[in-house]
């Protein structure tokens, strides 16, 4: 899949798709809905498939102090998309200039002559320009006279009748309930990031960590959980691990900040430095205190023992 940041002097081979338009946070089984559909219009009519979304997001922009909420950042974003068999992603900068733009003109300028798009595809609930002005109505009206087609893609519901969303994610993440949204993903959750130096206590105790800052990621609950860990190799393939992580503040050292701790079963290696994606099985316990290390050492233990327990019982339904 090749990434473009502009939508002006496209190449040919990335002009006149079929293209799915939306900003995707979590391309999630509603959103693969709508990037689906544009695939199978683009193989039926021997077009070029292409995704058009926008970093960032619009609240990192409109409410910059609020607390993180992406459930996929951009690189998370772009590999989901890429394992779909997207051939084109183009990515706009979403700024307040940008927002300002008049919806017909975001029509004209970008999907009819920057994209020269043949067939645009959206969600039932699509909505651009400035005050959100534009809607699916604006672009089945607009695509007749510039030359495009337009497909809404309705809402999806799992089998209870509810709908898929990013809102449902990110309530089951804050409420622990990793599985819960695992179903609405299609996929783990997962945390993705650099390892780095913390003060090696884990080490000294019999459970080394790799620890990853929680960055611009939304901030599922406080807690322990049963993990996958995939460690990016030199050659950009990512082995996969079965662990257990604790994602909070380290009460028991006075910790500062959130960090995610993992403890990689049966693995010996240096791992600073190195990218890791963390996938969230399943939820086991709230953060604790404890009064000594001892204490803290069993219940690392106990906890090990369980997450070795539910990862043997689901597969770890990782990669």
């Amino acid at each position: 899949m090749r990434i473009f940041r502009h939508f002006d002097a496209l190449p040919r081979e990335a002009r006149g798709a079929a293209v799915a338009i939306g900003n995707f946070d979590g391309v999630h089984r509603g959103h693969r809905a709508v990037i689906g559909e544009a695939g199978q219009i683009a193989h039926a009519q021997n077009l070029p498939w292409a995704v058009l979304t926008f970093e960032p997001h619009p609240r990192n922009v409109f409410q910059p102090d609020l607390e993180p909420f992406r459930i996929t950042p951009f690189r998370a974003k772009a590999r989901a998309v890429a394992d779909l068999g997207v051939d084109h992603l183009i990515v706009l900068r979403f700024d307040r200039q940008f927002a300002a733009r008049p919806a017909d003109a975001f029509v004209t300028d970008i999907l009819a002559e920057g994209l020269g798009a043949r067939h645009v595809i959206a969600g039932y609930d699509f909505v651009f320009g400035k005050g959100r002005g534009g809607n699916c109505e604006l672009l089945l009206r607009m695509g007749k006279t510039l030359g495009f087609d337009f497909t809404a893609v309705s809402a999806v519901a799992d089998a209870s009748g509810e709908i898929l969303s990013s809102t449902r994610i990110r309530k089951s993440l804050a409420d622990g309930d990793p599985k819960a949204a695992a179903a609405v993903l299609g996929r783990p959750f997962e945390i993705e990031g650099r390892v780095r130096r913390g003060q090696a206590r884990g080490r000294t105790i019999g459970f080394p960590t790799a620890n990853i800052a929680i960055g611009r990621y939304l901030t599922p609950a406080l807690g322990v959980y049963a993990v996958k860990a995939g460690i990016e190799t030199a050659d950009g393939n990512v082995v996969w691990h079965k662990g257990v992580a604790n994602l909070g503040r380290r009460p028991t050292f006075d910790g500062e900040g959130i960090v995610l701790e993992v403890f990689l079963f049966d693995f010996s290696g240096d791992l600073y430095g190195k990218r890791m994606r963390v996938q969230l099985i399943d939820y086991l316990r709230p953060e604790m205190k404890f009064d000594g290390i001892e204490r803290l050492k069993a219940q690392i233990g106990d906890d090990s023992a369980k997450a070795r327990r539910v990862l043997a019982e689901t597969g770890g339904r990782g990669r």
